[in-house]
Formats: C-alpha cells, structure tokens, sequence
C-alpha cells in the first residue's frame, strides 16, 4: 500500500518561498509509469492541479503557475519535492501529494494533505 505524507511549515509570509516535501512509502517513485503530483484545495474552492513529476523525471507545470512553481524529486529518499515562489494569500490553501501509480489520469493514492497559510 503506497503511503504519502507532506510536511513543511504551516505558515508563510507572503513575498516568501513555499517549500513542501512528499515522503513516499510503500512504493517507489521511480516505478514505470507512475507519476507523482502536488495538488492544493483553497478554502471553500476545489482542487487544483499544480504540477507533476514522472517515474523517470519528466516535470508538467500547470500554465497558471508554471512561473512560480518547481517541482523535484531525491530517489534516495523517496521523496517529492514543491516550491512555490512569491507567495501572496491567494497561495492559502491545504496541499496535497496524490500518486497516479499507472500514468491512468486517476490518482489512487493520496496524503493527507498539508494546510499552508499565506500571512504576515
């Protein structure tokens, strides 16, 4: 059973760098064909897509914030990596790693999310 769990700070200043990691368990995130998003929700808002990383390290950014956003990986570790530049309040939202583990479009497995507020 694959596992995920994001961790970071729960609180940033906006102008700030917003750096979150995914530790992945159960499972590698170099497995063929899988690949491994960062997904956030706003409050009272739905689920956006932000961006992912392939088994072999392919990056797709959503276009909205493609010039914000990086997304990295350590294979070491197992871990996935997002950092999102020039914080602003809009940025308020929980945060989520999920795992498409077949490249399917359809994520089976998720964390359980990390609330990150933008304030000063």
């Amino acid at each position: 059973q694959v596992q995920l769990q994001e961790s970071g700070p729960g609180l940033v200043k906006p102008s700030q760098t917003l750096s979150l990691t995914c530790t992945v368990s159960g499972g590698s995130i170099t497995t063929t064909y899988s690949a491994w998003s960062w997904i956030r929700q706003p409050p009272g808002k739905g689920l956006e897509w932000m961006g992912v990383i392939a088994y072999d390290g392919r990056i797709s950014y959503n276009p909205s914030l493609k010039s914000r956003t990086s997304i990295f990986r350590d294979t070491s570790k197992n871990q996935l990596s997002l950092q999102l530049s020039s914080v602003t309040p809009e940025d308020t939202a929980v945060y989520y790693c999920a795992a498409d583990p077949r490249n399917s479009g359809k994520y089976d497995y998720w964390g359980q999310g990390t609330q990150v507020t933008v304030s000063s």
